[in-house]
Formats: C-alpha cells, structure tokens, sequence
C-alpha cells in the first residue's frame, strides 16, 4: 500500500489536503515543530484535525522534529501526552535522546524518523528500527538506486515535491551560527536563498549568477512510476509554508498518479499549474540524479504566459501564449516588476475579465514598466477557487434495515468494517402501509453529513406502518454514532515511568582535544600532549601510531572499511556500527545533543564522551551530564554540509586542491569552501570563542574541552592549548 502524506499549516490546508485525496496529513502544534513560522495548530485544534482526518480514514502525524533542551522536556511530555490521548497516529521526531524517552514511556506510540536525523545509511537506519522507529524519512540527496540498496526491515519515505534544503537536513547550522535561529528548532532564515559571491585566491570570481547556494523546486512527476515500482512506501509533499490551493492541487496530482498506478497521466495544463502555484525552475532531484541548484534566482518563477509587444507610460501591449485571468499576479522576467491584474483592456479598449492564448491585450502601466519583456504569471486567483471549490469528500456507506418482531432494525455501516446500529418502532397499518421507497427516502437524506450511499437493504416481509418522524431522527442518530465510531481512539493507553539514572562522577582529571586539519596542527597538539587530536583519513594514515590520534570518519558514509581503535562519530550509523566493539568512540558536535536523554542514549551505545552541539545555551550547562561530555570552546563550526558545490556552478569544476575558496554574503563575510569525496563543507566566518569561561565550565563539572582548528599555525594552536591549561 503506497500512501501519500500532505502537509497541513493550517485548518484550511487540512480541509485541502484530504478532500484532494492525502491518506495522512502532517503538521504541527505551536511548538516543537520544524515550522515554526507555519500558522500551526494549537492544542483544541489539534483534537479537530484528528478528528477530522479520522472521519475520513486519514492518518495524522505530528512534527515533534526539533533537538529539545534538557529545560524544555518536562513540558514537551505534557504536549506528547496529550497527543497520545486524543489519538494522534505518529509522531515524526529528531532528537535521538527524546525519541528513546517516549519509546519507553509510550510503548504503542509510533514514531517516525525525520529526515532532521540524517538518514542515509544501513547502519543508521538499523539503529533506529531497533528503537522502534516504525518508518524513516529518508534524505533528499539519495538516489533511487541507493534507497533500494537499504534492506533495513523498516518503511521507507521520501520526498516528492517541494522545496528542497541546500544542506543535508539536520546538518545545517548557518542560520543558527548567524543569527540565533535554528534550522534544528525550526527557525531557518534561508540563509542558502541568499546572494553570495565566489572568492578564489583573494580575488573574486565573476559569476554572472549570485544564488550559488539556492536550489530549483523538486517535481518527480515525470518518475513518479519508478518511485511506485520500488519498495518506497510513503510519498511526502513539502509544504507546511505553501497556501491551502497548492496542497490541494499537489495532492490532487500526485493521488491521481498513485490511483492510475504506472500511467502517466498529467497533462500539460496542470503542469502549467503546477508552476503557477509555486516553482523555483522544477527538478526531478537527487532521487533521479537531475541537476537541483538554481543560482539565476531564488524567487517563484511562475509560469511564461507573454512577451509584450510595445510599452508606454500609460499601457503594455501583450501577446498572449496563455491565459490571462483578472486578478492574477504577474511579473516581468527581466525588469523584475510585479502587480496584481485589475484590469484587462482587449484591442477595442474594452475591458475583459479573461483573454486567451494568441490574444493581444492592454494592461496599465501602473508599475513604469520601460522596456520590452516576458510576461510571467505568478498566482491565479481563479485557479485557487478552482482548486479550493473542490466537492468535500464523501464517506461511502451501506445502509441495512431488517424487520423485528415490532421494530425495525437500522445499520449504517462503512468500508473500515465500523458498523452503527439502532432501532425505529412499527405499528400494523391502518389505512395504508410505508413504502420501500418512503423508507429509502428518508433514510437517504444524508445532505451535509460527511456520507454517501453506497447500497440500501431492505428485508421487510409484511406491511408495516413506520413514522416519518421516527426515520428522520435515526437517521440523524445513526449519522452522529458513525461518525464517533470513526473518530473514536482506537489504541489501549499505556503510559510508563521513566526516569534518568545517571550521576555525575568526581574527576578531577580535565581533557583536551583537537581537530586537526594540518601536519603543523597536529604537531602541535603532540607536542602539547593533549588527550585527543582529531584528523580526516589522510592525516590518520600518517599519524595513526600515535594512541592518541582519532580517525573523524565522513558525515556520509555507506561503508565503514576502517581500521581504527579510536573513531570519532559523525553520525548514528557508525554509532551502531561500534556500539559492541572496543574502539573508543567519541561522538561529534553534528548528533546536535542538547539534552541529558541524548547524552545518556549515546553513553549506552559505546560513546566514551558526548560532544555538545554549539547550538546548546553555553551559560545553562548545570543541569546537564557534565563528566562525560566535551564542549567545543573555540574554532570555526561546520555551517553546512551540501551535495551541490558552487564551485561546479560557476564551472570550475575540478578545483585545484591548493586554491583557497570562500562565499561572501552580502555583509562582507567570508565563508571557507572546504571539499571531501564531492561533498561541500561550508564553515563560518568567525570562531566561537569561550576560553575565558573555562574556570566556570570546570567548577560546574566540565571535564572536557575541543578546539576545532581550520588554518591556525603552529604558534597559534600552542597559545590556544595553554590557554586552556593555565585556567
């Protein structure tokens, strides 16, 4: 069974969502969500939509997809309890930690993996179905033929349409490190739909397109057969930031493909809608290995509908390729213009509410358009009342009416196996008896219910007199008893006591370790005896023999062919891979632990220290396990981490190993470029700096402090190691 999920911002979305035939919808309360700035649902509206999308045989998953501070946990299992109660059918998490707690305190409560975690391998993957993960959101940046190399007994979802994240999701920190507000926390200020220049050696590059970090629209329409004919079981839309219009009409698309298995059956017209309701250019993605970066622009593209003819102060001439409806939203491709249709003049200078393909027409020069251009259609208000005037759905229903000694027994019954049933008095008729069809009448009249008849029964041996009154008033019941046995929880409440036990021991012993990035740092951090140094695979095969030198394996990985004692993790599946081995595993700032559930749930697995993630709240680190985390003090964090390089943009593809390569935003900051095996690592343009608080974070507890080195010199790591030690 393939299921197609929607995503709902609001009610109006919802309404949308499952009229165009979503079986689930996911959305989110105010908070926890990886949308926050979606309108969202609170707590009263949340048990509507539940309510709702059950009446209509709908699954409704949650977005609890956030990392969650140790402060915040106490009120996120209200929040989840509640869920539970009013029937909700998943939730969709990140937070490893938090994921383990609500596994153990709500056993039948299903979980789903969101692609925040980063799931792009076998051995992540294995690790989250032995948590009893029931279906994982796979990474955008795999491919069809990689997905199918996963043989995880698990359910696989992916994306099928929408916006598509630069970075890999739940590895971004740029809008956190630049502003407080955190991808991870649902706060991404789409710092990759930005303009950025191209710096190489000190000198800029000329590139004609700045949005080097700005993808196109993922549209797998013209695959969708392939994505049906593998063992993908969920379909996903992006879009809890889209209108009510674009869900139902992305819905209604994508249903049709799925009704209509292996027929590709969209024609050209809802294509076209397609693009009108929202595109950055579209493309087939990863999934398909289709180009998916648009650096020309990062706006909606809208649909070519014109090119005008002639241009004065007063009015644009147009010749039309397609149509153009009143109170449509248009921009001009080149001048970049835009303005909402309110008049439309044909060449008798009459005013028009429609014109059509081959027509020239006459708009106002309301915006001082100067030149000749392209006429793009950016919105269609009278596409949205098309899409948004859809019928509401209808339940099919079987009604059955079987004659007792003295009543007459009435069920209402439904495809889900719900069946209703109540019972109307009869009499011996006096003057004439009730019809079959008088019965059918009254028992049909289901108007503005959410049902429709399917079949009526009716097994009446003699003549009997029924009141009318009586059948307007079953019916009515038996609607009311249907639709509370549809939306009725359905699951046994099982809730347990989970509590943390862990106590912080007394070590007086304090640590430090390094990443290393080159021969002199490394040097450096020997010569200093510190207690880790951290290198990539080239640097570890030169100094592997010394005990003290980690191997920091990629952040995607499908094979782990290393031989090392001392690993530094990167993501879960090499946590699973050496969970049962006796390398020393240290995990890294990319798990985005904030929390004391995820610190202890990577103890568990082998970890011997816990690397906090920079986005914790460095001045409220008292409440957390202290004596076995790491906490990153100085150095330039990772911002991004990205399949796409703006360098191959630009076509200067393959880079010089020896070039130095920045992006600079439109303040002036300069990013360091970094590659590895064709990925993108994108690192902030300052070092987080919080030496002068080592003396509070030892006399809290902590006992272990990280430099993350890019381009210090031998010098300079000595000073930064000593630093540390003298306090």
């Amino acid at each position: 069974m393939k299921e197609l999920l929607s995503p709902v911002g609001n009610k109006e979305c919802l309404y949308a969502a499952i009229n165009n035939g979503a079986d689930a919808i996911y959305l989110a309360g105010t908070n926890f969500g990886a949308r926050k700035y979606a309108k969202n649902f609170t707590n009263e509206e949340l048990k509507e939509a539940v309510d709702y999308a059950h009446l209509y045989g709908v699954k409704v998953y949650v977005t609890v997809n956030t990392i969650i501070y140790e402060e915040e946990i106490e009120e996120l299992l209200k929040y989840i309890d509640y869920l539970y109660q009013i029937g909700v059918d998943a939730l969709i998490m990140q937070d490893i930690g938090i994921i383990s707690l609500v596994r153990q305190k709500y056993p039948n409560l299903e979980i789903h993996a969101s692609t925040q975690m980063h799931n792009h391998n076998n051995e992540g993957i294995t690790l989250l179905k032995e948590l009893g993960i029931k279906k994982v959101v796979l990474d955008r940046e795999l491919s069809l033929e990689e997905i199918k190399k996963i043989n995880v007994d698990i359910e696989k979802e992916v994306f099928i349409h929408g916006a598509l994240c630069n970075s890999y999701s739940g590895c971004c920190l740029f809008s956190s490190m630049n502003g407080g507000r955190s991808g991870n926390r649902g706060e991404c200020v789409q710092s990759c739909r930005l303009p950025y220049k191209l710096i190489k050696n000190n000198s800029y590059i000329n590139t004609k397109n700045k949005y080097l970090l700005s993808t196109k629209e993922l549209n797998t329409i013209d695959n969708f057969d392939k994505l049906l004919n593998s063992d993908i079981t969920s379909f996903k839309i992006e879009g809890r930031m889209k209108s009510p219009a674009y869900v139902g009409y992305v819905t209604r698309i994508y249903r049709k493909l799925i009704d209509n298995y292996n027929k590709q059956i969209v024609n050209e017209e809802e294509k076209e809608n397609l693009k009108i309701l929202f595109n950055r250019e579209f493309t087939s993605g990863y999934l398909f290995n289709d180009r998916v970066m648009n650096t020309f622009t990062s706006n909606h593209q809208g649909l070519e509908i014109g090119k005008v003819l002639e241009v004065n102060s007063k009015k644009i001439k147009i010749k039309l390729y397609n149509d153009l409806y009143q109170e449509d939203g248009i921009r001009f491709k080149n001048s970049n213009l835009g303005m909402i249709v309110n008049f439309i003049y044909n060449e008798k200078n009459l005013l028009i509410n429609k014109a059509s393909t081959g027509d020239i027409i006459y708009l106002d020069n309301k915006i001082n358009l100067k030149d000749k251009d392209i006429l793009i259609k950016t919105s269609s208000n009278y596409l949205d009342k098309e899409i948004l005037s859809k019928e509401e759905k209808k339940i099919l229903i079987n009604i059955n009416v079987l004659l007792r000694d003295n009543y007459l027994e009435i069920s209402f019954s439904d495809i889900d196996g719900n069946i209703v049933k109540d019972k109307v008095p009869v009499d011996t008729p006096i003057n004439r008896s009730t019809t079959n069809n008088e019965i059918i009448e009254k028992l049909s009249k289901l108007g503005n219910t959410p049902f429709t008849i399917n079949n009526i029964n009716i097994d009446i041996n003699k003549n009997i007199f029924v009141n009318m009154k009586d059948l307007n008033n079953i019916r009515r019941v038996l609607v009311d008893k249907l639709i509370i046995e549809r939306t009725k929880l359905k699951r046994n409440i099982i809730i347990n006591n989970v509590k943390l036990n862990y106590h912080n021991k007394e070590i007086n012993n304090f640590e430090i370790s390094v990443l290393a990035r080159t021969k002199e740092q490394v040097k450096a951090s020997i010569d200093m005896n510190i207690d880790r140094i951290y290198v990539d695979e080239d640097l570890y095969n030169i100094y592997k023999d010394n005990n003290k030198v980690y191997l920091r394996l990629p952040r995607v990985v499908n094979e782990y062919n290393y031989n090392s004692k001392n690993i530094l993790a990167t993501e879960l599946g090499a946590i699973n891979k050496y969970k049962n081995s006796d390398i020393n595993l240290i995990s890294d700032y990319y798990l985005n632990v904030v929390n004391n559930y995820s610190i202890k749930f990577l103890l568990d697995h082998n970890v011997k220290r816990v690397t906090l993630s920079p986005e914790i709240n460095y001045d409220n680190l008292d409440n957390l396990i202290k004596d076995k985390v790491e906490l990153l003090v100085y150095g330039k964090v990772e911002l991004m981490l990205t399949k796409s390089c703006p360098i191959k943009e630009v076509n200067m593809c393959p880079c010089n190993k020896e070039d130095i390569y920045y992006l600079e935003d439109i303040n002036k900051n300069k990013y360091r470029i970094l590659h590895s095996n064709c990925l993108t690592h994108i690192m902030h343009y300052k070092n987080i700096d919080y030496l002068d608080k080592i003396d509070y974070y030892k006399s809290i507890g902590i006992k272990s402090f990280r430099l993350e080195l890019l381009d210090e010199d031998y010098n300079t790591v000595i000073k930064l190691i000593n630093t540390i030690k003298n306090k």
